[in-house]
């Protein structure tokens, strides 16, 4: 077996799958943990609360994993979270995260400085808080003093590696979602890193994801004496890996993921420059994707589930299925954490216009939802003409798949069939068998291809309220 970790934004997991492509029943741990956020846009973690998690799961699967056969370990983590290491590979700074938006003003100086559309053609990425070349002169300017201590500058995954090998490497795909890599020449991107005031010795040796490592430092080997000796992958982002997981490794499936943020990705051969509003990241050097992600997802819901007096899940999910299309009289912002795709403005936040004194909690979150819902329609009118007609929709992650009111929401608001996936951990799936592909028991990704869930058609009628709830979603956002 293949045990996946998958270091999300909000929990830690170990899982065990099989070459097939399945998990192995009672292989799974989970440890929650929340980032810390600050009242000026600060969304940090802790890297050692981190690793501590990720400890604590594989403690848990290698102890009820017995004397299995352990072929690898594949390593998944969230895209885009930067941190600082001194000299001797220790983190010295908290791993700022993608919502962390205390950078959109330098985002907003880079982009009046630079040749964005170029930039964006060759990194995949646009200037925006979320990507490092604005973190980076954020983090210069606020702590110089700090900024004189970190001698590199890496992800969790790094981070990870380096604390139980004592070295560490990116890979390609990480490298791709920091806004300072070249991902057609392999390279990091020279006006970039001058941009973001640093130069190649700063940052780690990138490597393809198949450059294994072995030999864990003598404490870890001790811990887990069967995760010694074998190969450990690098750090995939967790986008890459949902997209395998969840079977959307060509054109004719788009990938539609939403847990804390909410996310549309479809594979490109990266022959040409990704469109503006849209971002293009790699799973390795071959195999490139096109997509969007919003900032908002399932921490919307998150924030109505703690500040609203909302009835239990079951309760609050058969008044929504009973609710009628934007019949609520609210017009949503859903830019609790800054807006990604497709507008790329990270120090928007959010609105919510209409209310009246026979607004309740219900018709907040149900608009809310809705929100999140056009947020994604939009991205995905950029990305479908990118894929193969007659695409599927498929769906992954638990703030939508558990919940049939949302998924409908989605697909009348995309006026395109969703289709839920079979695989409940799509992204820690994906790490697996980008494992069992490196180690050559699986030659062909699309042969392990798994039967697809229950599929959710739009509604003609529904799409058209969507639609013009769209366009007094986007007259707001205008006027404000």
């Amino acid at each position: 077996m293949i045990i996946a970790v998958d270091v999300g934004t909000s929990s830690a997991r170990a899982s065990a799958y099989a070459a097939d492509g399945r998990p192995v029943p009672g292989l799974h741990h989970q440890v929650p943990y929340e980032p810390r956020v600050t009242a000026d846009g600060g969304v940090e973690h802790e890297p050692r609360a981190l690793l501590g998690a990720v400890a604590t799961c594989l403690d848990a699967v290698c102890a009820r994993a017995g004397r299995a056969t352990v072929r690898g370990v594949a390593i998944t983590t969230f895209w885009h979270g930067l941190c600082g290491f001194d000299a001797s590979g220790d983190a010295v700074t908290p791993i700022y995260m993608w919502a962390d938006s205390r950078s959109a003003r330098d985002a907003g100086l880079l982009r009046d400085a630079l040749d964005e559309a170029a930039l964006h053609a060759r990194t995949g990425c646009h200037l925006h808080s979320s990507y490092w070349p604005a973190k980076l002169r954020w983090f210069a300017r606020e702590h110089p003093g700090e900024m004189r201590r970190v001698a590199r500058w890496g992800s969790f995954g790094e981070y990870l590696e380096t604390a139980i090998f004592g070295e560490a490497a990116t890979s390609v795909s990480m490298a791709s979602a920091t806004g300072l890599f070249d991902v057609v020449a392999g390279a990091w991107d020279t006006e970039a890193l001058a941009a973001a005031g640093i130069e190649p010795p700063q940052l780690f040796r990138v490597v393809d994801r198949g450059d294994e490592r072995r030999g864990l430092r003598r404490e870890w080997a001790a811990r887990w004496p069967a995760l010694h000796a074998v190969p450990w992958f690098p750090a995939v982002g967790d986008g890459a890996a949902g997209n395998v997981g969840s079977d959307c490794i060509a054109t004719d499936r788009i990938a539609l993921n939403v847990g804390t943020s909410a996310a549309l990705r479809v594979a490109t051969d990266g022959t040409r420059p990704p469109p503006r509003g849209l971002w293009r990241y790699g799973v390795d050097r071959r195999r490139l994707l096109l997509g969007g992600a919003t900032s908002e997802g399932g921490n919307v819901y998150a924030w109505c589930r703690e500040t609203l007096r909302l009835p239990d899940d079951a309760t609050l999910e058969r008044r929504l299925e009973a609710m009628p299309p934007d019949g609520h009289g609210l017009t949503i912002l859903p830019f609790l954490a800054g807006e990604r795709a497709p507008g790329w403005r990270g120090d928007r936040r959010a609105v919510v216009a209409g209310l009246s004194l026979n607004t309740g909690a219900l018709e907040i979150v149900h608009a809310a939802l809705e929100a999140v819902a056009l947020r994604l329609a939009l991205v995905y009118r950029l990305l479908a003409p990118h894929a193969a007609r007659g695409h599927a929709v498929v769906a992954s992650g638990g703030a939508v798949t558990r919940s049939r009111a949302w998924t409908r929401m989605l697909a009348d608001a995309l006026g395109h069939p969703v289709t839920w996936s079979h695989e409940p951990e799509a992204t820690s799936r994906g790490a697996a068998l980008l494992a069992w592909h490196a180690l050559g028991d699986i030659r062909d990704l699309a042969a392990v291809r798994g039967p697809l869930g229950e599929t959710f058609e739009p509604e003609p009628a529904r799409h058209a309220r969507y639609r013009e709830a769209l366009e007094r979603q986007r007259a707001l956002d205008e006027r404000v």
